[in-house]
């Protein structure tokens, strides 16, 4: 059960316990300055947080149209590990792609994309999307997904077909919100997902 719902479990049972749900007050908020930014060195932070093992992913979008003055007939795509469920009510996930990505305005530009949430066995397919400068998906077997005709990658465990919600700033990153408009899941049900820890895939 996600976070979403164990919330509205734990209240639907306050409820019928006939206790009180007050919602708390919400905290001030306000801007980080400048001069505020916690004194930790970037290795140590990368070190550290890598203790946290993540899922990997592939985002893709489709091409773009043909008569954009920019458009080179391809689709777009890069691995990602910074994806998450976000809501239940409405359907929204989210990822994170940097601020120098050149992936990321094609993305943006096509305003859908297709999470492929990779297995076990498709690290070699995860270092493709990781690498530039390069055609990400030569020889790469793929389907448009239903809705917003992003490449659905074959052999992905699932995919969360979606349209881009909205987009905030956060440091050298960029917090994109997708709005689920299909899913599901293509067989290897018992296959594991592949996960990436302490700089090796898992």
């Amino acid at each position: 059960m996600g976070h979403a719902g164990m919330a509205a479990a734990a209240v639907r049972y306050l409820r019928a316990e006939g206790r009180p749900v007050e919602p708390l007050p919400r905290p001030e908020l306000r801007c980080v300055r400048e001069d505020e930014r916690a004194p930790v060195d970037a290795g140590e932070f990368r070190r550290v947080l890598g203790s946290f093992a993540s899922g990997v992913t592939v985002v893709t979008a489709p091409a773009a149209d043909p008569d954009g003055a920019d458009a080179d007939g391809a689709p777009a795509g890069f691995a990602c590990q910074s994806f998450s469920s976000l809501s239940l009510d409405p359907p929204l996930v989210v990822f994170m792609v940097g601020r120098t990505s050149t992936t990321w305005p094609r993305i943006a530009r096509a305003g859908v994309f297709c999470v492929n949430v990779l297995g076990a066995g498709q690290q070699d397919l995860c270092r493709a999307f990781a690498a530039g400068g390069t055609d990400k998906f030569a020889g790469v077997d793929h389907a448009p997904a239903p809705v917003s005709g992003a490449p659905r990658l074959a052999g992905a465990l699932a995919w969360i077909d979606c349209t881009i919600h909205a987009v905030h700033t956060g440091g050298d990153h960029l917090i994109v919100v997708g709005r689920v408009n299909a899913l599901g899941t293509d067989g290897g049900a018992d296959e594991p997902p592949l996960l990436f820890h302490r700089g090796r895939f898992r």
